[in-house]
């Protein structure tokens, strides 16, 4: 696919997701997965009377180990069936391939997502989207498991191109090694770079899967809110204790519908004219604070060279593992003191770590 072509269709053209839908938040609620009949009815029942947008199920779940619950598959096709006509509420079910997309439309599936272990592998997209082709109905693409901007908008543009205009995106977290409070972490900054090639694509934050436990859901939402996001998937079971998978993230719909009580929605913008000149003269300052920072790394990044040059002189390494720690333990110190947080700071140290190394390796080869 062409860099011509990508830069196209950056201007999707979009239609809304289903007649009427221009509320904010949009809502998908409903459990990790369809265990029983029973207990999509019991969760439909204590959805129903919040305003659902979509009630969500996964039938087929792709599962990290053997053993695990796998989602009651075709057999549970029936009973989101049976939410729609008893609750008259949209359904939604997770596909993953030609068979599960054609299997969801005979059953009256209103809606699919692509979950994050299919958006990763391009050969099932692309299936997915050949099956799509001449159909009509909402596509939500969750972003995949690893941190790869271009594997997110690489699913979009097949879906797009199978001619799919009913088109959002899930905003899910991604996987990582080492501690975090997050089951994956959400490294915001992949999915406002990806609202800024595409201002029209609707993105949901699924709190849920971020999180991982019920205790952080608010705060994940109330913040997809804050940057401006069009809505929320969330995991609501009827007894969330008793669930076959994902417990720990699944709530209850009264707690559900406490969150969206508690939830504050911003307006993107503003005709105070008071406002917007203030907001204009602190985006000034910001402006001449980011060139003077790009002036002293650009000062640092000359004494990175130096220390190349005297490094080559005495057939010294580059890389001094003692002094990179010395400088993390250092910044991270005095960063903390100044408000910035322990992880900001660390991916800011790495990237100028990085570009001085750049830098010293390019004198240190120079004939």
């Amino acid at each position: 696919m062409n860099r011509k072509k990508t830069k196209k269709q950056e201007g999707l053209a979009l239609e809304p997701l289903f007649e009427g839908a221009v509320k904010r938040p949009l809502v998908i609620a409903g459990p990790c997965s369809a265990e029983t009949e029973e207990q999509l009815l019991a969760a439909a029942e204590g959805l129903a009377p919040l305003g659902v947008d979509y009630f969500r199920a996964g039938i087929w779940k792709p599962r990290t180990r053997p053993g695990n619950f796998e989602g009651a598959g075709f057999e549970a096709l029936p009973w989101l069936r049976r939410v729609k006509e008893v609750y008259g509420l949209r359904v939604i079910t997770e596909v993953a391939n030609g068979e599960h997309l054609f299997a969801a439309l005979k059953h009256g599936i209103d809606a699919v997502w692509i979950g994050a272990r299919t958006t990763v592998n391009p050969f099932s997209v692309q299936e997915i989207a050949d099956a799509l082709r001449g159909l009509d109905i909402p596509v939500f693409i969750k972003n995949p498991v690893n941190p790869d901007l271009n594997l997110w908008i690489g699913a979009i543009e097949r879906i797009y191109e199978a001619g799919i205009r009913r088109l959002a995106v899930i905003h899910r977290g991604y996987s990582a090694h080492g501690a975090s409070k997050y089951r994956n972490k959400p490294l915001w900054q992949l999915p406002i770079e990806l609202k800024r090639r595409f201002p029209n694509l609707p993105i949901l934050v699924d709190n849920s899967h971020i999180c991982g436990e019920r205790s952080g859901l608010l705060a994940v939402a109330q913040k997809a809110m804050d940057l401006n996001y069009d809505g929320l998937m969330t995991e609501v079971h009827p007894s969330p204790d008793d669930a076959w998978s994902d417990k720990a993230q699944q709530i209850t719909p009264a707690s559900f519908g406490e969150l969206l009580a508690a939830l504050v929605l911003r307006a993107p913008s503003t005709d105070d004219e008071e406002f917007r000149n203030l907001l204009e003269q602190l985006r000034s300052e910001i402006d001449e604070i980011d060139e003077q920072l790009l002036d002293l790394l650009g000062q640092r990044m000359k004494v990175a060279e130096q220390i190349g040059l005297y490094k080559k002189r005495n057939n010294i390494a580059i890389l001094q593992a003692g002094r990179w720690e010395e400088i993390l333990r250092r910044a991270q110190m005095l960063g903390e003191a100044r408000g910035l947080s322990l992880e900001f700071m660390e991916a800011y140290l790495r990237a100028i770590h990085e570009e001085s190394i750049n830098h010293q390796m390019r004198v240190m080869n120079e004939e």
